[in-house]
C-alpha cells in the first residue's frame, strides 16, 4: 500500500539536497581498514606474479643449461679418431710454429755468413714478415673454413710450404731470403695452422683445452728439433743441404696431417661477409683482440734475438745456439699445463698470468748478461 509522507518530513529536506537514502558513510577507521586490505592484496597478488617470473626464469636457465649439456655432449671429447685429428694438429704445429720459432738460428746464421753485408734489423724483417704472415691470413682463411673450403686450402699451402723449404736451399741474396722464407713461407704456415685450431674444435669441447694444450706442444718439440738439427747439420752437409733435410722432415709431417686432419661439423654460412666486422661490435671480444694484437707485438723478441744476444755478451757459441732449443723445450711443459688447467679455470685466467710474466721477463732479459742469467731466462719465458 502506498503511503504519502507527511508534510512535515518533506519540510525536512531543504531544496536542492539530496535526501539520505542510500547507505551509511564510511567513517576514517573503516575507510583506513578498507585500504590496507585493498593493498595487501595487491601485494599478495604482486609476489605471486613475482613468484611465478621467477619459477619461469628458473626453468629457462634449466632448460638453456640442458640444451648446453646436450650440445656438448655431442662432441665425441676423445676416441681413436679424434685423437688422431689432434696428433695431425701436433704435425701441423710441428711444421709451422716449430719451424718459425727456429727462426733465431737462422738470424744469427745470416748474420755470420751469407748476409754479413746486411744489418740485423734488416735481416730481422724476414722473420718479422715471417711471424705476421702465420696469423694475417686466418683473416680470409677462417672465414672460408665456415663456409667449408677446407681440404684444398690445407693441401696448397703444405705443398707451398715444403716447395718454399726446398727453395731457401737455392737462395743467396737478401731479396731471395725475403721473398721464399719470409713471405712465402710465412703465408704457407698461417695457410696451414690457421683452420687446424678450428677442425680440432669440432672434435673436442669439455676437453678443449686439453686437446689444444697437446696441440701446442707440437710447436714445442719442432721448435727443439730443428734448431738442434740445423745447427749439427750445418757445418758437416753445408746450409743448402740442411734446409733440404728440414723440407723432407716437413713432407712426412704435413703428409701425415693431411691424411689425419677431418673436419666433423657441416659448414656454416654465417652473415657479416668475408671479414665479418660486425662481430666488433662486441666490447669483450674487440678488448681481446686488441690485447692480443699487443702482446703478439712483442711475444718472440726473446725468441728471435736471444741466440745473437748471448754471443754478443761472450756467451760461447755452442750454448747460445742451444739458448733457443732450451726456451722453446721448456715451453713444453708451460703448454701443455696451462692447456689442461684452463679446462677448469678458463682459457683468460690462465693467459693473464702465463703474459704478464711473459712480458715481464722480456723486460729483464736485456740484464742478463751471465750464462746462468740467460739460462733461468730462457727456461722460465719458455
Amino acid at each position: 500500500m502506498y503511503v504519502k509522507p507527511s508534510s512535515s518530513s518533506l519540510a525536512s529536506v531543504n531544496v536542492g539536497e539530496t535526501p539520505n537514502i542510500g547507505p551509511r558513510s564510511l567513517s576514517d577507521d573503516e575507510m583506513t581498514r578498507a585500504s590496507t586490505v585493498h593493498d595487501n592484496d595487491l601485494k599478495h597478488e604482486h609476489d605471486h606474479d613475482h613468484t611465478l617470473d621467477l619459477d619461469a626464469d628458473k626453468e629457462k636457465e634449466d632448460l638453456e643449461f640442458a640444451a648446453a649439456a646436450h650440445h656438448a655432449s655431442d662432441f665425441p671429447d676423445g676416441g681413436w679418431r679424434a685423437w688422431l685429428v689432434v696428433f695431425g694438429a701436433m704435425c701441423n704445429t710441428f711444421s709451422t710454429f716449430g719451424f718459425v720459432n727456429s727462426w733465431g738460428t737462422f738470424q744469427a746464421h745470416y748474420q755470420q755468413t751469407i748476409l754479413a753485408d746486411s744489418s740485423p734489423s734488416t735481416i730481422a724483417w724476414i722473420g718479422s714478415i715471417q711471424y705476421s704472415l702465420v696469423f694475417l691470413p686466418a683473416l680470409v682463411f677462417g672465414r672460408l673454413f665456415d663456409l667449408g673450403y677446407f681440404r684444398s686450402i690445407f693441401l696448397t699451402s703444405s705443398v707451398l710450404l715444403v716447395t718454399a723449404t726446398f727453395l731457401v736451399a737455392q737462395c743467396t741474396q737478401y731479396w731471395h731470403f725475403l721473398l721464399c722464407q719470409g713471405i712465402v713461407i710465412g703465408f704457407a704456415c698461417g695457410g696451414i695452422f690457421g683452420p687446424t685450431t678450428a677442425v680440432v674444435a669440432h672434435w673436442f669441447k669439455l676437453r678443449r683445452g686439453l686437446a689444444m694444450g697437446l696441440v701446442a706442444v707440437g710447436s714445442s718439440i719442432g721448435g727443439t728439433v730443428l734448431p738442434i738439427l740445423s745447427k749439427n747439420l750445418i757445418p758437416t752437409v753445408g746450409f743448402p743441404w740442411t734446409m733440404r733435410i728440414i723440407g723432407f722432415i716437413l713432407l712426412l709431417t704435413l703428409g701425415c696431417a693431411n691424411l689425419t686432419l677431418k673436419r666433423r661439423l657441416p659448414p656454416v654460412n654465417v652473415a657479416g661477409g668475408l671479414l665479418n666486422l660486425q662481430a666488433f661490435k662486441s666490447a669483450a671480444f674487440s678488448v681481446y683482440c686488441a690485447s692480443a694484437f699487443f702482446s703478439f707485438l712483442g711475444i718472440y723478441t726473446v725468441l728471435t734475438y736471444v741466440s745473437i744476444n748471448a754471443l754478443e755478451s761472450g756467451i760461447s757459441e755452442n750454448l747460445a745456439f742451444y739458448l733457443l732449443a732450451v726456451a722453446n723445450a721448456s715451453s713444453f711443459f708451460g703448454r701443455l699445463v696451462s692447456g689442461v688447467l684452463s679446462d677448469y679455470c678458463g682459457p683468460a685466467n690462465i693467459m693473464i698470468p702465463f703474459t704478464a710474466t711473459a712480458g715481464m721477463l722480456t723486460y729483464a732479459w736485456p740484464f742478463a748478461k751471465t750464462q746462468g742469467a740467460l739460462i733461468a731466462v730462457v727456461v722460465i719465458y719458455g
